[in-house]
């Protein structure tokens, strides 16, 4: 879907990198991170920013980019980047038919903004359908390619605000 829209598939990195999560970035860390050509980036990032999805700060001799929360299609990006990695789907159908799923994370390097090609959750909840579960994960792999990691605690709802002090 997104590589219809978009046809850099450097482009299409930065996007899934600073608008799947509040990232920050340097042009020699992502071209690295990429595996791609600093030039390619530097075009990229330039493009971005010059269209007002991207701000760029100085930081020392580095410049360090960053989403432009303050975008008027920050949210609509965000969005599509969002779907594109099937995250809303997949976050929608497990709290919806998994039971009594209290609150759900998505944790590890998707959380960082790293697309490595594995989604980790941790589902927090009581007497959740874990057959249910694992035909979620073969669907998701199947439609974003994409492997799945479901971490569960079982819990009380009262004990849900010492889990997340806890794991702060």
């Amino acid at each position: 879907m997104l590589e219809s829209l978009v046809t850099s598939k450097t482009r299409i990195k930065l996007l899934l990198k600073f608008f799947s999560h509040a990232n920050s970035g340097y042009l020699r860390a992502l071209a690295k991170e990429f595996e791609e050509s600093t030039n390619s980036v530097r075009v990229e990032l330039n493009r971005l920013t010059e269209a007002g999805l991207l701000v760029c700060e100085d930081e020392g001799k580095t410049k360090m980019y960053k989403a432009n929360t303050s975008h008027p299609f920050f949210d609509e990006i965000r969005g599509m980047v969002s779907k594109f990695l099937g995250l809303d789907d997949l976050m929608e159908r497990i709290v919806k038919r998994m039971g009594e799923v209290e609150m759900a994370y998505i944790v590890g390097d998707y959380a960082k903004g790293i697309d490595s090609g594995t989604i980790q959750m941790v589902l927090i909840g009581k007497d959740l359908d874990k057959e249910y579960l694992e035909f979620l994960k073969e669907k998701t792999y199947e439609k974003v390619h994409r492997k799945v990691e479901v971490s569960i605690l079982e819990a009380d709802p009262g004990d849900i605000q010492g889990i997340l002090v806890y794991g702060k």
